[in-house]
């Protein structure tokens, strides 16, 4: 399992470094791509447990939030769109599912929570890495900061968990993650924020703003994976979808920015900026 996982990071990686780097159109349409492969694969878990979820809502109101979320975060100089678009669409969103799910035979209020689940959680909150990406002057720096060190964390978290783990961390949502694992992840993240505040950001972040935000990154990374396992245990699905060869599907590896990308942006602007 571990041969499939390496080679797929080998691809994957430089892809995701690639749109980061050339941001603006191509970096809108590298998230546009995962928030859409998420809602996909968020109605293949749903749909594999029975869990009912009424797809057209789930697509159609999902890809309008992103199409508005990633539209209004671009900075694009010929595209200017109204200050009210985003409670307009929101109240569209809120109206359309609610309305979808009256005139559906069989009506049923447990669908119309995980249709809003899908499409609030996911494009949302992923619409947020295009946030951190345009941030003036550092943005490109701090979406490799937060990446990267989310990176460190799940590989430190494996490989410790898998040399020292003895304690389960949450045996019902996720049986193979241990607290020693979370440990590990924590203070590799740490010292990946460290060493990423060396490389780009010296004159942005304090050694002490660095910390902070490792440990903001490793926590609150490993909090939202596990709200992610939350959703497939629940279903009895062990991987999101096959996509990804050794890294299940791009929910799976995407699900620690569902809940950091927005805190993390918002940490940024409002503490550190």
């Amino acid at each position: 399992m571990l041969l499939p996982r390496i080679l797929t990071a080998i691809i994957g990686i430089p892809v995701v470094l690639a749109a980061i780097h050339f941001g603006g159109l191509v970096y809108m349409a590298f998230t546009a791509c995962v928030i859409c492969l998420c809602l996909y694969e968020y109605g293949l878990v749903l749909r594999a447990g029975k869990k009912p979820v009424h797809l057209f809502s789930l697509v159609f109101f999902g890809l309008l939030l992103a199409a508005v979320a990633i539209l209004g975060r671009g900075t694009l100089p010929a595209l200017e769109l109204p200050d009210n678009l985003y409670p307009f669409a929101v109240s569209v969103v809120l109206l359309g599912v609610l309305f979808v799910e009256v005139l559906t035979p069989r009506r049923s209020w447990d669908r119309t929570a995980n249709t809003f689940i899908g499409v609030f959680l996911i494009p949302w909150s992923l619409a947020h890495l295009i946030n951190i990406r345009d941030i003036a002057q550092y943005g490109e720096y701090l979406t490799l900061f937060m990446i990267i060190t989310v990176w460190i964390c799940d590989t430190g978290a494996y490989f410790t968990g898998r040399l020292l783990g003895r304690h389960k961390l949450n045996k019902e949502v996720s049986p193979k993650k241990t607290w020693e694992g979370a440990v590990g992840g924590t203070l590799l993240a740490v010292g990946g924020a460290l060493l990423m505040r060396h490389l780009f950001l010296p004159t942005f972040l304090s050694v002490h703003a660095a910390v902070w935000l490792g440990l903001l990154v490793a926590v609150v990374g490993q909090v939202s994976d596990l709200s992610e396992s939350l959703i497939k245990r629940s279903t009895g699905v062990k991987d999101s979808s096959h996509l990804l060869p050794g890294h299940g599907g791009f929910l799976d590896r995407f699900d620690s920015y569902l809940l950091l990308a927005p805190i993390f942006y918002y940490t940024v602007i409002y503490f550190i900026q």
